[in-house]
């Protein structure tokens, strides 16, 4: 077996010259490699790669199950890969979870650099990317992705595009169009991009999208049952009690099935790139724009309380917290979010000596969202963000290959309203890392190290005068050091062992330090602690990876121990009729497992016959008797059959997910479901042709299904059943 290995690192590929089965060399703007558990060539972009070898994980969505999978939010696009749950918080905003980490352990990235929005501070806030203008999605799991960045430490997500063009269009043009309807949601969506050669070396690219849905169908009752059994058990005594309307409401609050109320989402998004593309490298730069509206359903209670005599809160207090801005009534809650964005790419080939390349990028964005009481406006968050990186690529040398380079990031953030319950803030952060990597026979070594300086300060007086927010005047600085070295074997022709140890670190977030407010969005009162110490953790991972005849497997077992895990933990306490969650700091120990094991079952000219089971495990503790970190997925295993005939293909698969009892205070079980799933593709240009049309049904028996993972889950189900027709053209 030829041994080719294929590193990731913030935007670099190191990998030995891509060669197709003939053993001739590829466009030098493309590589491929061989997917461990399809067999199938991948062709991947000079910039990421299909795998991480030793010191990471990597799956991969594209093509067609890209097209089946797709929805508004990439949290909720990638749940089918191993290890990957979703925040869910509402249609409108779902950011990936990794192996239990959500938040600021994972980064979502474009083309390698941060998606440059808020989503990462709080739930409520939507991720600024827009899966329907992605060629291709990357989950990276293990310790290389903290090359990235510290708060990369739980893992990240890549979106690949072409707004910045990699390569010269072969025909002088490439278009790619998309669309799709669901109807659980009354969901239609249309994205298109396209490349145009303006000169030999100099290519064009414009793209857009916009995305509708109306409230989410669910399959049952909104609530869960426990908070069923809350609002029925208030029903009852407001009716005791004399109070006939809120009885009423209670009542049909606990009834309420159908349709998620203020859930819908309308999103579009305009973008375009110029490249200069030639031998001696590339430079390129796009704009684009991103407009999201979508609701924010409400937490059942957060608004209807009595004190303990069952009387009406006094009217001069409700009127006191009404002029403070802290009535949180039936008014519905939406989120208006915008975005523009800017970015740079620039590549120089050296052409031989210690050095392969040189490559930059860097981007900007100004953000803005604005969280509606209704139609007042609440509160309103900006931010203005910039990213950059530098990579020095090295030549490989006998086996000898690596990258060193520095990152630098910097966000001033503020939030203007009554409800601002953070005070202005700025994060600087500067990197230095480095990668490398050694081919010794049949063993692989890899070697990985960061240092990373973090500023975070607050603005109290500013906040004081002109925001009226929280009053905290901070500033904290952390200097985290981070390494990993994976050791590889194979142990046989297509068969790959390995091991990996580490060392993380993470700064606190401003949002982590400085909370201290009622958020309305989230409705939730949030409290940080400003003198958090940095996340410190160590890391071992083991895996086996490869293929033997029919069958192809990935299995990895992984162990993280945190000193001063930072977690948000519901206290049981009120303020402003909101329940308080606070920020808090211990001790913490992760498990996990996932695997994928697949078997080509039958395999003749006419059909093929595949089957697939994926199964994700992850047990969470705070150690010294803190009990469990909230909101860890339970167990899950998915299985599935799917056939193949030229340009005809489908499956159908069942995922069950098991019971989540191990819940910390305050938080309520979820309990298990199980989906069923079909889809039937057809590529009506020949099965090599991207053309497809997918027809798929999800959640076919409509069951009650709830995210563990998600703060709303009690309130926010899964869609119900949801039949799909989606359909990309490509030419």
């Amino acid at each position: 077996m030829t041994r080719f290995r294929y590193l990731i690192l913030a935007g670099s590929m190191l990998s030995a010259p891509a060669m197709a089965q003939d053993g001739t060399a590829r466009h030098e703007h493309e590589s491929s490699a061989v997917h461990v558990l399809t067999g199938r060539d991948i062709i991947v972009t000079a910039d990421y790669v299909d795998r991480l070898d030793v010191i990471g994980g990597q799956s991969v969505v594209t093509g067609d199950d890209l097209v089946r999978d797709l929805r508004g939010q990439i949290g909720d696009t990638l749940t089918n890969q191993p290890g990957v749950s979703a925040t869910s918080f509402t249609p409108g905003a779902s950011r990936p979870v990794l192996r239990g980490f959500q938040g600021e352990r994972i980064r979502v990235l474009t083309d390698g650099l941060g998606s440059l929005d808020v989503s990462n501070t709080s739930t409520d806030h939507g991720v600024t990317i827009d899966p329907l203008t992605a060629e291709r999605i990357e989950v990276l799991r293990g310790p290389a992705v903290l090359l990235f960045g510290s708060q990369a430490i739980g893992g990240a997500v890549n979106v690949i595009d072409r707004r910045i063009p990699r390569n010269v269009p072969e025909n002088g043009f490439h278009i790619d169009a998309q669309a799709g309807y669901g109807t659980a949601a009354d969901d239609a969506s249309f994205g298109a991009a396209a490349d145009f050669t303006l000169a030999p070396s100099i290519v064009a690219h414009i793209d857009g999208s916009y995305r509708h849905s109306k409230d989410l169908r669910v399959g049952g009752y909104v609530l869960s049952p426990a908070l069923r059994a809350e609002q029925l058990e208030i029903a009852e005594e407001e009716f005791e009690e004399g109070h006939i309307e809120e009885a009423e409401e209670a009542q049909e609050l606990a009834e309420l099935h159908g349709r998620v109320p203020n859930s819908g989402v309308e999103t579009y998004t305009l973008g375009g790139g110029l490249a200069l593309i030639n031998d001696g490298g590339s430079l390129g730069f796009s704009f684009g724009y991103y407009d999201s509206d979508y609701g924010v359903p409400s937490r059942p209670g957060a608004e209807h309380h009595h004190d303990e005599e069952g009387e009406d809160h006094d009217e001069d207090h409700e009127d006191e917290h009404e002029e403070e801005g802290h009535d949180h009534g039936d008014v519905p809650v939406s989120i208006g979010m915008r975005q523009w964005r800017a970015d740079v790419r620039a590549q120089i080939n050296t052409s031989g000596g210690f050095l392969d390349s040189v490559r930059m990028r860097l981007g900007y964005a100004d953000y803005k969202h604005t969280e509606f009481e209704g139609d007042e406006v609440g509160t309103v968050f900006r931010s203005d963000a910039l990213e950059g990186r530098l990579e020095l690529v090295q030549a490989d040398r006998d086996g000898w290959r690596g990258v060193t380079g520095v990152q630098a990031f910097v966000r001033d953030f503020e939030a203007i309203g009554a409800e601002a319950f953070v005070p202005p803030n700025k994060t600087s952060q500067t990197g230095v890392f480095t990668l490398q990597e050694f081919e010794l026979g049949m063993l692989g070594l890899e070697l990985a190290a960061r240092y990373e300086h973090t500023d975070v300060s607050s603005n109290a007086v500013k906040a004081e005068i002109e925001h009226d927010a929280p009053t905290v005047a901070v500033d904290r600085s952390f200097d985290a050091f981070s390494g990993a070295i994976g050791l590889s074997y194979d142990v046989a022709p297509y068969v790959r062992i390995g091991v990996t140890g580490s060392r993380a670190a993470r700064a606190p977030s401003a949002e982590e330090l400085f909370s201290n407010g009622p958020h309305i969005a989230t409705q939730a009162y949030e409290v940080g602690n400003p003198d958090f110490k940095a996340e410190k953790s160590w890391g071992l991972e083991g895996y086996i990876r490869g293929e033997a005849g029919p069958l192809r497997f990935s299995l990895s077992g992984y162990a993280q121990w945190f000193d001063d895990y930072i977690y948000e933990v519901a206290t049981g306490a009120e303020e402003d009729e909101l329940p308080v969650y606070q920020f808090l700091q211990a001790d913490a120990r992760y498990f996990g497992l996932e695997g994928e094991v697949e078997a080509r079952l039958l395999d003749t000219e006419a059909l093929g016959l595949t089957g697939k089971l994926v199964a994700d495990y992850v047990d969470a503790k705070i150690t010294g008797g803190g009990g469990n970190v909230p909101r860890i997925p339970p167990l899950r295993l998915r299985g599935g059959l799917s056939a193949d005939a030229g340009a005809v293909g489908g499956g159908v698969e069942v995922e069950h997910v098991f019971k989540q009892d191990d819940v910390a205070s305050f938080e309520t079980a979820t309990d298990s479901f199980t989906l069923v799933n079909a889809s039937l593709r057809w590529h009506p240009l020949g099965a090599e042709d991207e053309t497809v049309i997918v027809l798929s049904a999800n959640n076919i028996f409509d069951v009650d299904a709830r995210r563990h993972a998600s703060f709303t889950k009690d309130f926010v189900p899964l869609a119900g059943r949801d039949v799909r027709i989606s359909a990309r053209l490509s030419f």
